[in-house]
């Protein structure tokens, strides 16, 4: 079954995009296809100028599901990346108790689980553990991060106030974002361009960047404007799924 229909997505360095559409139309393939965990059957996927094939950059992924390991700590588990990507790995003995844990807890800091390196995750609660998984997707420094649905388990005022800090996090880092969330007042709080897909096969049928000033706040998102914004989004989504399928692969 073909995920995408023909299409085409740039994005450049530093931007914070958010996809969205109906279910299953294809936005955690393209996720996949940058990432390179998938290949496309036809068509060439380009990251950072080169094929992903060539592993041209550093990228951080971070999913609805923490997955953190039970057996480490949040600290060690937050370090991970820097165990497999270099070029920290050559220096992860070194340094691993030095300045690479240094580096874990100011992260940690910066979301607000300073003390809480030690702890194991199941003593964490959902919410907290999504904070260590944003820390572990950024830490070795990814020039690209990858972010599919990471607060959609979560209740509404958790996921609010990970949106503040997630734009926190990318205001202080600007590693370039793709987002994919089925929540409008997500995208829209944290993106700097909203891009519609089609029902499957997906392609792009919207795309537009969104204008509001940073930093933005929640109280910003029952404003005329944004909700103005939000049933754009929305009418484009219906009409999307009442759509007939597009046929042709990519």
């Amino acid at each position: 079954m073909p995920a995408l229909a023909q299409t085409s997505l740039r994005i450049a360095e530093g931007e914070f995009v958010a996809l969205v559409g109906p279910s299953g139309c294809g936005k955690s393939t393209i996720l996949r296809l940058a990432s390179g965990l998938v290949q496309p059957t036809s068509g060439v996927v380009v990251v950072g100028g080169r094929e992903v094939a060539a592993r041209a950059l550093r990228v951080g992924m971070a999913f609805q599901n923490p997955t953190m390991l039970p057996w480490l700590t949040i600290e060690r588990n937050i370090m991970l990346p820097l165990k497999i990507v270099e070029p920290f790995r050559s220096r992860y003995r070194q340094e691993k108790n030095g300045a690479f844990r240094d580096r874990a807890h100011a992260l940690l800091a910066q979301v607000g689980l300073k003390g809480f390196a030690g702890k194991f995750p199941w003593q964490l609660s959902g919410g907290m553990l999504q904070r260590a998984n944003l820390c572990r997707a950024l830490i070795h420094e990814p020039r690209l991060l990858l972010l599919d649905e990471p607060f959609g388990a979560l209740d509404q005022f958790t996921r609010e106030e990970l949106w503040a800090i997630m734009q926190e996090l990318w205001l202080a880092h600007r590693p370039t974002v793709l987002l994919v969330t089925h929540d409008l007042r997500e995208a829209g709080f944290l993106g700097s361009r909203i891009c519609v897909m089609s029902a499957r096969p997906g392609r792009i049928i919207d795309d537009a960047a969104v204008e509001f000033a940073r930093p933005r706040s929640i109280a910003m998102t029952f404003e005329p404007d944004f909700v103005a914004l939000n049933q754009r989004l929305r009418e484009l989504i219906v009409d999307a799924r009442a759509a007939p399928a597009v046929a042709e692969n990519v």
